[in-house]
């Protein structure tokens, strides 16, 4: 007789099965793959790539020292944010010639939890003007403040509402509150100008990386799928937050320019301007 789970079906007891002598693996096809993050060569090789890659561009060391560290800075911000969320541990990745990401082993449970970790990284990064601003004075060097002045646009720019870019993740959901195309539309539509911004002021590297983002964006269905909606009251705290970075990023890039510009706000926007390539 065939034997069952729980026994023959003649009542006889079953003959033990012979058990396996290897170990059977703790990870099995269907368990979730665990992120180990970037290996340390890697790591170290992307972070010098972008280093010499921010210093060639800026022309001076010290803006590129400050931009690495702004960097990590900003990043640390989304891990903390991941790890508190429960989507942790979360690991940095440092990209050669763009920039870095933080990923966490699991997606947000809702739009909400997603919000509060796309402006983590932002608004936590806006401390790392801080040291900046401290060498400045320790040294009266005022590439310092020119680096503290990257810190901040680094924030600033990543909250741009573009793919894959912070603000598309803070401010998409908002959009998507009132209809999914219009928020399609709006981060399209800011995505393309900010490709037609990069190709105009010669960061080619940056256009290109969000054209394909922009791309791939079209090509996707669901943008958060499973991930609990934003209600009413989410959306416009999401608003207040996003608005409230935003001006913080904006009024620290202003600010740590006031020095090299003898107080003037007017030279600050136009030493900013000159910076980002606005003035071409």
């Amino acid at each position: 007789m065939t034997d069952g789970p729980w026994g023959s079906r003649d009542g006889s007891t079953p003959k033990p099965v012979a058990q396996p002598t290897t170990a059977v693996p703790q990870s099995s096809p269907g368990a979730p793959v665990i992120d180990k993050g970037q290996s340390l060569p890697w790591a170290i090789g992307s972070t010098l790539l972008l280093g010499g890659f921010i210093w060639l561009m800026s022309g001076s060391w010290v803006v590129a020292v400050a931009a690495i560290f702004g960097l990590f800075v900003h990043e640390y911000g989304h891990v903390l944010a991941m790890n508190r969320l429960g989507m942790g541990p979360a690991k940095i990745y440092i990209i050669p010639f763009l920039g870095g990401l933080a990923r966490g082993q699991r997606n947000p449970e809702s739009e909400w939890h997603g919000v509060l970790v796309s402006l983590a990284g932002p608004a936590f990064g806006l401390l790392a003007v801080l040291p900046a601003v401290g060498l400045w004075f320790a040294t009266g060097d005022q590439e310092w403040m020119l680096g503290a002045f990257f810190i901040a646009m680094i924030n600033l720019v990543n909250l741009a509402p573009a793919p894959p870019l912070d603000g598309s993740k803070a401010l998409g959901p908002v959009l998507a509150r009132i209809d999914p195309m219009v928020e399609k539309a709006a981060l399209i539509a800011i995505g393309a100008l900010a490709v037609w911004w990069g190709v105009s002021t010669g960061r080619y590297i940056l256009a290109v990386f969000l054209a394909i983002a922009i791309l791939g964006s079209l090509r996707r269905g669901a943008w958060r799928p499973g991930e609990k909606k934003l209600t009413w009251p989410e959306a416009g705290k999401s608003l207040v937050l996003f608005l409230l970075t935003g001006a913080l990023c904006g009024a620290a890039a202003i600010g740590v320019l006031l020095p090299l510009a003898e107080g003037s706000p007017q030279g600050a926007f136009e030493i900013a301007a000159r910076f980002i390539g606005f003035d071409r």
